[in-house]
């Protein structure tokens, strides 16, 4: 019969504690030149466009999880993600083809990256960077279970290691800056997402996009909810600076 370490409890017990540990300890707000140096760092990544494909699968991940969540509060059951090598994604969920749950889980992708990036920013502005990294785990976590394909299991175990990572080995000063680059990425991300999707849109190539399927079903033009997309991530962009740069003291909030 296999017997289970009896060291494996306490480690287990240990980790936990820690986590907690980190999630309620608060750090120091960030000194201008980290502040402004991973915002420089997350413009360049959206900005970029070499870096902006292989980063854009961060904005992926957030908007299928905003698709799934919503989904799932709205009563409808999920089937699965699937996320591409193209940085597309897909969300499956069942029930009724028509009606507010179904135009709620289309609406709900785009925004998904503000509304993560705003929380974060929340977060980062009242000194809890490792409790923002934790939580990112938790929903790496959660999105793990619901994905169907191997290049999106690839790309969600990638992104956890790198967070569980730096979370658990690295100096509080990297922890920090890792926490406020990937809020800014967020912030900055989703606004460009918005504007390829307009893009295609006007190449013709967006019929099966969230805005056109939205579209079909209230009979309200495409270009207004791509202009609704636009209003909510660019200024939700506004404010999470307005957060950040507030917590540093070089704005007032």
């Amino acid at each position: 019969m296999h017997r289970v370490d009896p060291a494996l409890p306490d480690a287990l017990a240990h980790a936990w504690d820690r986590v907690v540990a980190d999630v309620a300890d608060r750090q120091p707000a960030p000194g201008g030149t980290v502040l402004l140096g991973t915002a420089a760092a997350a413009l360049l990544l959206v900005l970029w466009r070499p870096a902006w494909r292989r980063a854009r699968h961060v904005v992926t991940i957030a908007h299928e999880g905003g698709h799934a969540v919503v989904a799932v509060a709205c009563g409808r059951r999920l089937s699965g993600i699937r996320l591409h090598s193209d940085t597309s994604g897909l969300t499956v969920s069942r029930g009724r083809p028509r009606g507010p749950g179904m135009v709620a889980t289309f609406m709900a992708g785009y925004p998904a990256p503000t509304v993560i990036g705003l929380i974060a920013a929340v977060l980062l502005s009242r000194g809890y960077a490792l409790a923002a990294l934790w939580a990112a785990v938790l929903l790496l976590a959660l999105l793990l279970l619901q994905i169907r394909n191997f290049f999106g299991l690839y790309v969600v175990l990638a992104a956890a290691a790198v967070v569980v990572a730096v979370s658990w080995w690295a100096n509080p000063e990297a922890k920090v800056a890792l926490a406020h680059l990937g809020t800014w990425f967020l912030l900055f991300g989703a606004p460009r997402a918005v504007a390829e999707l307009q893009s295609v849109r006007r190449r013709g190539r967006g019929h099966e996009s969230d805005a056109d399927q939205l579209a079909r079903l209230t009979r309200i033009p495409g270009g207004l909810w791509v202009a609704l997309f636009a209003i909510v991530t660019g200024g939700g962009a506004v404010l999470g600076v307005l957060l950040l740069v507030g917590r540093a003291g070089l704005a007032p909030l």
